[in-house]
């Protein structure tokens, strides 16, 4: 059974099947493995959607906590950080190699991101069905 990242957070907005939940970087981002590559262990305010056939049970206002498989974390981590690297690695070592000049690479390495990022970004709906969240309820 894989662990799960957890973050408390506050019910922003609600909509049909979506829960808005406006979380806060807590305490146990200090002790996460992956807070480092974490988005929600900033400093600021962010928003999750979750997804959830409960979500008519739930009220604005109300203190809940988000969970994510360990898993989806690296794989966000992944998308994010990892291959942005190795893609423009690769560019440079091909683009000295056919060149040989340092700053036509290093300008390649930098535009290669480019198409990587629209594409991540026309991915977006099919990135989001593959990373969910569950949510729970914070009974006092």
């Amino acid at each position: 059974m894989s662990e799960k990242i957890k973050h408390s957070g506050v019910i922003y907005s609600l909509g049909h099947n979506l829960i808005r939940v406006r979380i806060g970087q807590s305490a146990a981002c200090a002790a996460c493995k992956v807070s480092a590559h974490c988005n929600a262990s900033d400093t600021k305010d962010k928003v999750v959607e979750v997804h959830s056939d409960a979500a008519d049970s739930y009220q604005v206002g109300e203190r809940v906590v988000i969970l994510e498989d360990n898993r989806m974390g690296l794989k966000a981590a992944l998308f994010a950080y990892a291959v942005p690297v190795l893609l423009m690695v690769a560019v440079l070592v091909i683009v000295v190699a056919v060149t040989s000049s340092e700053s036509a690479a290093a300008l390649s390495a930098l535009a290669c991101l480019i198409p990587y990022y629209i594409v991540l970004y026309l991915l977006r709906n099919k990135i989001s069905q593959q990373i969910k969240f569950d949510i729970e309820k914070i009974y006092n």
